[in-house]
């Protein structure tokens, strides 16, 4: 029989105040950023309108909304987006995953680690766009090159930060996981993936943004399509609405994607304390 005294009913009521509470502040503090993100936005546009007013060199956002409808009704910016959005797609994951189990090999296995560093540190040195033209070379100027260089700049950010998780991971919760009789292979995807979950996503979304300004860049040197490729034939015409038009796309897209990627790894980390 167990015996419930009035300081376990106490600390109970306690813990069920502290739940309610962080319950009631989560929804208002996410209603409170949500209204900093719009009022951040409303004076951004303000800001840029007052510079288009004010004699600067840049379209008004009614230009530049006006000639993105054109692009949009014609089709040009759908095809634009979709072309530059599959090449960032197939880039990205594909370096993300490569990431991933280069960095959890790095992370458990010591021979991994010392066959792989050196490589993965003399590549982290040189930017993914400097390797462009010995790719174009090799590979043609088809879609291959593209997505390969956005491949390596997914990877190279995101390897680091998942070895950097795997290493990190707290060693007393392996030994207690050891003590409970659990296997390598239990400890592994029971403690080490969970752990390292947070360091994998932070890489994931630093890789996220490499791949967008590798891509842009790729498309300026080599592309029949996609957005990178739309703003430099509207340089060589000085056709400012078209350039801001593609940036804004571009910034939107990888906006999206964050949020998106963002909201998948606050599920994956619920168990993770945030302020």
């Amino acid at each position: 029989m167990t015996v419930v005294s009035p300081e376990n009913v106490q600390t109970g009521a306690g813990n069920a105040d502290t739940g309610r509470a962080r319950a009631t502040g989560r929804p208002r503090r996410s209603r409170t950023l949500l209204l900093l993100n719009l009022t951040s936005v409303v004076l951004g546009v303000g800001a840029w309108w007052i510079l288009a007013l004010a004699g600067f060199d840049v379209p008004t956002p009614v230009a530049v909304v006006s000639r993105g409808w054109t692009l949009l009704q014609d089709g040009t910016l759908e095809g634009d987006v979709m072309a530059s959005l599959e090449r960032v797609l197939a880039g990205f994951l594909l370096g993300s995953a490569a990431a991933i189990v280069a960095g959890f090999l790095m992370g458990w296995y010591t021979v991994a680690r010392g066959l792989f560093e050196p490589w993965i540190q003399f590549f982290r040195t040189i930017p993914p766009l400097a390797i462009l033209p010995l790719v174009l070379v090799l590979m043609g100027i088809g879609e291959a090159p593209k997505i390969f260089v956005i491949f390596l700049a997914a990877f190279l950010a995101c390897v680091i930060s998942t070895y950097q998780g795997v290493v990190s991971v707290d060693r007393t919760l392996i030994n207690a996981a050891q003590v409970l009789g659990a296997k390598d292979g239990g400890i592994f995807i029971r403690v080490i993936v969970p752990a390292s979950m947070p360091f994998i996503l932070v890489g994931m979304r630093v890789g996220l943004g490499s791949s967008w300004a590798t891509l842009v860049a790729a498309e300026l040197l080599a592309a029949q399509k996609g957005l990178g490729y739309r703003m430099q034939n509207a340089q060589l015409y000085y056709d400012l609405p078209t350039i801001f038009v593609g940036i804004i796309s571009i910034g939107i897209l990888g906006l999206i994607m964050d949020r998106l990627l963002q909201l998948a790894g606050n599920r994956l980390t619920s168990w993770q304390e945030r302020r």
